[in-house]
């Protein structure tokens, strides 16, 4: 039987020792975590990544912080950094995708990056060993479709609703078969995202994917005061119900 994956999201720097939450979800059970490198204007985040990523950008927050305070961490698990392209570009796409393999990242999203212009940082991410993860939505043409299964590295992130992050009340039947069209295209993992809320969420995902990406519901809880534990708690409740799905 394959383990279904876990991969909670952390918006970087929310606060002073904010790679507590990373150890914790490593020990709760997280295959992976993506951490959001803050942009002050993230047009894909509903109100609470908002809200997250303003506060830490409030703190002085930026992707060379973030960076810096993931060197030498413990963490043994993959590290996906979701930013949006002006910050790419900014950088430039060598020196971005260098920089995130020497902090021990080796996976990016970013999310308004077009497919036809995904050329140059795809060369440069594969130079410095870091995965490139295209996303895919329930309105993405067929043909794209195809292309963005074939193009995508580490998994294929699928949004499960045409809208922004946020909580919902019910995993979107969109997403559902969205996941059970790329399944036909591709060999690679895939991961649902967007109003995955809660446990139950996750196990009805996890029938038609390979695993569920954790955001708003986990920052809510942040923004609200859980501590690292807490939110480890948290976690494993997710864990122990993706674990009782089989394959």
């Amino acid at each position: 039987m394959r383990k279904k994956m876990l991969v909670p999201y952390l918006t970087g720097g929310i606060r002073p020792d904010w790679t507590r939450y990373l150890e914790e979800y490593e020990r709760s059970g997280a295959d992976a975590i993506e951490i959001g490198l803050p942009f002050s204007d993230p047009i894909l985040d509903g109100p609470t990544i908002q809200e997250a990523s303003d506060l830490a950008l409030s703190r002085g927050v930026s992707p060379r912080s973030i960076l810096d305070d993931l060197a030498g961490l413990k963490i043994t698990i993959p590290l996906i950094a979701m930013t949006y392209y002006n910050l790419v570009l900014h950088k430039g796409a060598d020196r971005f995708c260098q920089d995130l393999a020497e902090a021990g990242v080796s996976g990016l999203i970013v999310p308004d990056l077009p497919l036809d212009e995904a050329g140059a940082l795809s060369e440069a991410a594969i130079k410095h060993g870091v995965d490139l993860t295209l996303l895919a939505s329930p309105v993405t043409a067929p043909d794209r479709l195809a292309e963005i299964a074939s193009r995508s590295r580490g998994f294929v992130y699928a949004i499960s609703v045409m809208g922004t992050t946020g909580e919902r009340d019910q995993v979107a039947g969109d997403g559902i078969k969205l996941a059970v069209e790329l399944r036909k295209l591709t060999d690679q993992p895939i991961l649902l995202a967007f109003g995955i809320s809660r446990p139950e969420h996750a196990t009805a995902a996890a029938e038609a994917c390979d695993g569920v990406v954790i955001g708003a519901a986990l920052m809510r809880k942040i923004l609200d005061g859980g501590e690292p534990e807490q939110m480890g708690a948290v976690l494993s409740e997710f864990r122990r119900a993706l674990d009782t799905v089989t394959v």
